[in-house]
């Protein structure tokens, strides 16, 4: 008869303690994949190189988004104005080169401006005041959607700078009849995303990011100027709104005098969908990816099942990302430093 020693029982059973934390760590790819398979499955056309096509525009302007708004909850805050933000960027921009007969890339440069303008105008209200960043960035929604109300006195402007159009709607690669090619705005949100990653990952000033989001109180005994983390997260976060909605702008072919409110939304469920916890502390640019794949896999293969009622659209929107949280935040997003949660 075999017996298995006590310290082959105990290997056992430490290995098998990990491979819970290691598939669920891995949820948001298994959401992922499994959408794939089941809108694949259910609409011909979903898989085919046009529709991915599609869905990578149709996420970018949220990369953009996602990508500031990463560094933001990273350190346990929020950024309640990217909406505003983008629209008074947008705004901004498109009034100077329309009204003002500015030319690029003064504009550009204007737009960009405001929204950084704002991110780090909400950082100082946040860290002068001791103002929670959800007030403050609030205050901060108002002031932008109040300023692109006065510089658009309510009207939409058409008449954009070439390089919006082209950031926003332009394609590289195309045939000699300017067809096919492969769109610009893709390659932007990658290279934001990149950035990102790279500063996060690579850098002390990444590094102090996610010492701050994990603990501040640490992160000051530590030496790090928590005050100075958080300008500058609220800061990258106007400047990326800034650039979404200059790039957004150029792809709807018009700045609008209202801010677009699914933005923030959209955005904060993409990031969080794919792991980084609202508490701070833990995800980054991957799972950001992930969740931004996610959410507009999950977009697209609804409007891609003609059987689905157009009314109910939303609420299976809205079901189908209240399992996947479920499924990526509570069971996947549990901090291995927690040991007493039940």
């Amino acid at each position: 008869m075999t017996t298995t020693s006590p310290q082959a029982t105990a290997d056992t059973k430490r290995a098998f303690g990990r491979l819970p934390r290691w598939v669920a760590t891995l949820a948001p790819v298994w959401t992922l994949v499994a959408l794939f398979i089941l809108f694949g499955l259910a609409s011909p056309s979903f898989l085919r190189p046009l529709n991915i096509n599609n869905i990578l525009v149709q996420i970018s302007t949220l990369a953009i988004f996602g990508t500031g708004m990463t560094f933001v909850l990273l350190t346990g805050e929020i950024d309640l104005g990217i909406s505003s933000t983008a629209a008074i960027s947008g705004m901004v921009a498109a009034s100077l080169f329309a009204n003002q007969g500015q030319q690029e890339p003064i504009p550009l440069v204007a737009g960009l401006l405001a929204g950084t303008g704002l991110g780090l105008l909400g950082g100082l209200i946040t860290t002068r005041f001791r103002i929670p960043t959800f007030m403050a960035t609030l205050a901060i929604s108002f002031i932008g959607s109040g300023l692109t109300t006065f510089v658009s006195k309510g009207r939409t402007i058409t008449t954009l700078p070439d390089y919006a159009r082209f950031l926003g709607s332009g394609r590289i690669f195309t045939d000699a009849e300017g067809r096919g090619g492969f769109p610009f705005i893709v390659i932007v949100a990658a290279f934001c995303l990149l950035i990102a990653y790279l500063v996060l990952n690579y850098t002390r000033f990444g590094r102090y990011v996610y010492m701050t989001g994990a603990s501040k109180s640490a992160a000051r005994l530590a030496g790090i100027n928590t005050n100075v983390i958080l300008i500058a997260v609220l800061t990258i976060s106007g400047f990326t709104a800034g650039l979404a909605g200059v790039v957004g702008m150029g792809r709807l072919g018009s700045a609008q005098p209202d801010p677009v409110p699914s933005y923030l939304l959209d955005t904060i469920s993409a990031v969080v969908l794919g792991g980084t916890a609202l508490t701070g502390g833990r995800g980054g640019i991957p799972q950001t990816l992930i969740g931004l794949l996610i959410y507009g896999t999950l977009r697209n293969g609804l409007d891609n099942i003609p059987t689905i009622d157009i009314y109910l659209k939303e609420f299976i929107t809205g079901v189908v990302l209240i399992a996947a949280l479920v499924v990526n935040v509570v069971f996947a997003g549990r901090s291995p430093r927690d040991r007493t949660a039940a």
